[in-house]
């Protein structure tokens, strides 16, 4: 690692003790941009990374919401603005108990990057609480999401930051945060968060963009070998949005898709998996994994051991952080993997990228495997611009272009800087670069 490289990560250890996540993003990054340092010595003059691991503003406030036994509540809302550069700070909302200041910072952090790569005017940022919505009502839930909003509204806007789904944040906490940053503000201003209904103001293909573009982008990477998705089998990990509608999208492709998981455990399926009735326990009934097996006879539950056991060709972690560890990396290599691409948020370690780059493994990191989400999310806010709306199929083919264009990018600009097939490195300093030279173009700011 370059010295001024070296200097700056453990001024970021420093400075951010026990963030953890926000730390090993960092690094994860910096591993990359040693080459970048020598070509561009005016970033180091510019101060562009000590800048860039410092967030623009951070937002931690208190969320006071009543239950339905009338006792009184209080969580901890987040909102991390990491860098506007680009455009207006754009990232999801999480809701989950593990939330804290360091996920936040790591998530928007990634954001930065990943947003950077779609080559939309947006910069990135990331909000949440740790609220866990599991086992609520949902008139608990609309509560929590009025009281969270009315903090957050004021940091928010479709010129200024502009929100959007995550863990535990789907259409209806969306639809709930909406309406009451449209009483509290008088205004109707669409644009101020993406992943909304189709009829007040959403987009088509949002809610299928990140599962449909980290599928996409495993696809493109197998062209690269000579192959496609077409006949693989395949792994993915999670249950959401992003799990189901991956499955579903892998299979279109003539894929198998084998596994899908929870935090209970896992189902394998060697036939395939049926992806009504996983939406049906999932996203229907909220009901665990396990669900899935006791009603599909040659599916089986595994409770404990790991998902990444089952031998595939190609695996699509799509739960949550570090999910994938480094024993995790090994096993999967050993059964012959051709292809990773992390369809959640950093879900592989640092030893499991490593093993993966290794063992000559395509590796699609989430910034860029990930980012059909927040591209689509970019398409959102366009259509909102213009009050107008698109079709299914046009905006489908937008998102099958964007991740084409940054699959293509982050292989030019891993060979440009003498590391060709190395995805880590291009969608790392393709971000950078980006990001990078807006912010020289503005000043220190």
């Amino acid at each position: 690692m370059e010295t001024g490289l070296a200097q700056i990560r453990e001024e970021v250890l420093r400075r951010n003790p026990g963030e953890t996540e926000f730390f090993q993003a960092v690094d994860e990054v910096f591993d990359s941009l040693g080459p970048v340092m020598k070509r561009h010595p005016e970033y180091v003059e510019h101060g562009i990374l000590r800048r860039m691991v410092e967030p623009e503003r951070q937002i931690t406030f208190r969320v006071p919401w009543v239950d339905d036994k009338g006792v009184v509540k209080i969580n901890r809302g987040f909102r991390v603005q990491f860098n506007s550069a680009l455009g207006p700070y754009k990232g999801g909302i999480r809701f989950h108990p593990s939330v804290y200041l360091g996920i936040m910072k790591f998530l928007g952090f990634e954001q930065v990057f990943k947003n950077a790569l779609t080559g939309m005017p947006i910069g990135g940022g990331k909000g949440g609480a740790d609220f866990n919505p599991s086992g609520r009502s949902e008139g608990e839930i609309m509560r929590f999401c009025q009281s969270f909003i009315t903090e957050l509204y004021r940091h928010i806007g479709e010129h200024t930051d502009v929100p959007a789904g995550d863990i535990g944040v789907g259409t209806r906490e969306i639809g709930f945060m909406f309406g009451q940053y449209r009483r509290i503000t008088n205004r109707f201003e669409a644009g101020a968060f993406t992943g909304k209904g189709v009829s007040w103001g959403g987009s088509l293909v949002r809610p299928e963009a990140t599962g449909n573009g980290v599928v996409m982008f495993a696809n493109q990477m197998l062209k690269t070998i000579g192959t496609t998705l077409d006949g693989a089998t395949v792994t993915v990990s999670g249950s959401g949005n992003v799990a189901i509608n991956a499955i579903n999208y892998a299979q279109t492709l003539g894929a198998t898709v084998l596994t899908a998981s929870d935090s209970s455990g896992y189902v394998v399926d060697e036939q395939g998996i049926d992806i009504e009735l996983l939406r049906q326990i999932k996203i229907t009934e909220r009901a665990r994994i396990s669900e899935y097996a006791e009603r599909r006879a040659r599916a089986h539950f595994v409770s404990d051991g790991s998902i990444w056991e089952v031998p595939v060709d190609v695996a699509i972690p799509c739960a949550t952080q570090n999910e994938l560890s480094g024993d995790d990396a090994a096993t999967l290599v050993m059964n012959g993997v051709k292809a990773v691409a992390e369809g959640a948020n950093m879900p592989s370690t640092h030893q499991a990228i490593n093993t993966f780059r290794e063992a000559g493994v395509l590796f699609g990191p989430g910034k860029a495997a990930n980012a059909g989400g927040v591209a689509t999310s970019a398409l959102e806010m366009q259509q909102n611009a213009s009050r107008d709306t698109w079709s299914f199929d046009y905006t489908h083919s937008r998102l099958e272009e964007n991740m084409e264009d940054i699959h293509d990018r982050c292989i030019a600009t891993a060979e440009d800087f003498g590391h060709p097939g190395d995805y880590v490195i291009g969608a790392n300093i393709a971000g950078f670069l980006k990001v990078a030279d807006a912010m020289i173009a503005q000043g220190v700011v």
